[in-house]
């Protein structure tokens, strides 16, 4: 399969590979302005990662010593990994919306051991059993976790704003809930092949072809505010379907056709899936206990360790959706906490 696509109109995208993920690779999109080339996400920070860059940037005509400006529409390591790198061989700037930008200084600021503390004390309150906990509370100190250390952005995306790309209409849309701020990014041009629709959108990990994005709650140690992440995804979803681009050009899998009919899909997804989730809570659960009967692509006890944080996460995050309708509540008294439907 070919590492590098050309999409007509100053676009080309490239794989950067993901190391031992299923995923397999970021779309990293290499956008011509009148200053130079500008990345949309550089992928995960690895050294045959970097090789992947390097080689696709080439055989688009240009390398990472050219590029002007980087613009990550979320801060997960696959797609924010390689910034630095950029940065350190260009002088590019780094562009981020400011909801992840703080979560990027809240995890180069906080150490290694304090994350594995704050993870292993909010799975213990969803009811993880103790020889989930124990590798957690073994590994303080003593590990540490991708994305820890990297890059500072040092430019803010501002949502409803053009980017400062000289010679291109780039507007920002800002799309809440795989993370706080997650970003799509609006090219306001006529499609290069003519094809209907309001321009084409780069949709990070908000809008996938055939896979929907995780959603879990965001991880503030130092925060208590209650989130929505489940609500601010579908609400951002219904936004990206009202604007109608006549092409989705996402960073995983491959550019498609009718979002709209893709945002309906996904609405119909989550919406079914909470109504799945109420017939599970006809008795009290604990979200460990839910996650463990939920449904996901393969049984429960093959998910591998780390990911069923990402499990437990994804079902906290449908019972807040939940208990924000109405449609289900935490029993009283309970601990670690269990929930019901209402």
């Amino acid at each position: 399969m070919a590492q590098t696509a050309d999409h007509g109109g100053g676009v080309r995208s490239l794989r950067v590979p993901i190391p031992d993920n299923p995923l397999g690779h970021t779309l990293v999109y290499v956008v011509d302005t009148d200053r130079g080339p500008v990345l949309v996400d550089t992928g995960w920070d690895d050294p045959g990662s970097w090789d992947a860059l390097t080689e696709g940037l080439a055989a688009c005509g240009t390398s990472p010593g050219e590029i002007h400006g980087v613009v990550i529409t979320h801060h997960h390591p696959d797609h924010h990994g390689l910034s630095g790198a950029v940065r350190e061989a260009s002088g590019a700037w780094i562009a981020m919306h400011a909801a992840d930008i703080s979560v990027i200084r809240r995890t180069r600021e906080t150490r290694p051991e304090r994350w594995f503390a704050y993870m292993a004390d909010k799975l213990a309150a969803a009811g993880a059993p103790e020889e989930h906990l124990a590798p957690l509370r073994a590994a303080r100190g003593r590990a540490s976790l991708p994305g820890l250390a990297s890059a500072l952005p040092d430019r803010e995306i501002v949502p409803g704003e053009l980017l400062d790309l000289p010679g291109r209409r780039l507007r920002a849309v800002w799309t809440p809930g795989h993370t706080p701020g997650h970003v799509c990014l609006h090219l306001e041009e006529e499609h290069p092949a003519g094809l209907p629709g309001h321009g084409r959108l780069f949709s990070g990990d908000h809008l996938l072809p055939e896979i929907t994005p995780h959603i879990g709650l965001y991880e503030d140690p130092d925060d208590t505010t209650v989130t929505d992440p489940l609500g601010d995804y579908l609400d951002s979803l219904e936004r990206i379907g009202r604007l109608g681009p006549a092409e989705v050009l996402p960073a995983h899998q491959h550019p498609f056709t009718d979002a709209p009919a893709r945002v309906n899909q996904l609405l119909t997804h989550h919406e079914d899936r909470l109504t799945g989730l109420l017939a599970l809570l006809t008795t009290p659960l604990t979200p460990w206990q839910l996650a463990e009967r939920m449904e996901w692509n393969r049984p429960w006890d093959r998910i591998p360790y780390g990911s069923r944080h990402i499990a437990v996460s994804e079902a906290e995050a449908h019972l807040r959706r939940l208990v924000k309708l109405g449609r289900a509540e935490a029993v009283a008294g309970s601990d670690p906490v269990t929930y019901v439907a209402a």
